[in-house]
């Protein structure tokens, strides 16, 4: 479907693995694989806002729903972690119990489906070779960084839980990295992100931190994140 920004939208699947694919009018286009919030689904109208802009500045944009979230069935599993995650969450008790015995499997299922994905893509005529990673899933784009050779770049957004094994593993990450942080987010301590910061091992790392909640990140953020993608991928 083409859209009125001249973004070039693709629904697609891989198996079992449902995605959208944003691309730009000009050719070729290097990747960036976007990736919400500890999995919430790609249509998300935040991320999907998101990847079109990005698009529009010249890159191809991919995302994929991970096991159990957006379309994709869930276990009773899955049911019952999210259930007792908005019973803490309601009555104000400890979350990081519960998010550590959840987000890890989940990263370890998705980073799988989403080197599938990448492999697949980088297939498609029109799409460079040069791969960047964007998302709220922090864990996930640790994990992605250090295991997948292709990606040169990435850009964080500090609002997504980081169990405590990948906070360990942010120090085998070396690529470039903008970190964004949220100052008030009332789901993330602001030392946890700044602690998560200073283990990046990578030379070359930006932190930009703002005002406000959760989902407060000002749009000038996208602009400057689009801004880097570019120098570390065009």
């Amino acid at each position: 479907m083409r859209l009125d920004d001249g973004v070039l939208e693709r629904e697609f699947t891989l198996g079992e693995i449902p995605g959208t694919l944003w691309t730009p009018g000009s050719e070729p286009a290097p990747l960036v694989l976007m990736a919400h919030n500890n999995g919430l689904p790609k249509a998300d109208p935040r991320l999907v806002a998101r990847a079109r802009y990005t698009a529009a500045r010249g890159f191809a944009v991919a995302t994929i729903d991970a096991a159990g979230c957006g379309d994709r069935p869930r276990s009773a599993a899955d049911e019952q972690v999210r259930a007792d995650l908005r019973r803490a969450m309601q009555a104000g008790e400890p979350v990081d119990g519960i998010l550590e015995s959840f987000v890890g499997p989940l990263v370890e299922n998705a980073v799988p489906e989403w080197q599938t994905t990448l492999d697949a893509l980088l297939e498609l005529p029109g799409i460079g070779g040069t791969v960047g990673y964007s998302g709220g899933w922090t864990a996930l784009g640790i994990r992605l960084a250090v295991a997948e050779p292709r990606i040169a770049a990435a850009g964080f957004f500090a609002g997504g839980y980081v169990p405590r094994a990948l906070r360990e593993e942010a120090r085998q990450v070396t690529i470039p990295l903008l970190f964004l942080l949220q100052w008030d987010d009332e789901g993330n301590p602001r030392q946890r992100a700044l602690d998560l910061f200073d283990a990046f091992g990578s030379k070359e790392k930006t932190l930009h931190a703002n005002p406000g909640g959760h989902t407060g990140t000002p749009w000038f953020e996208l602009e400057d994140g689009c801004r880097f993608l570019d120098r570390h991928l065009k």
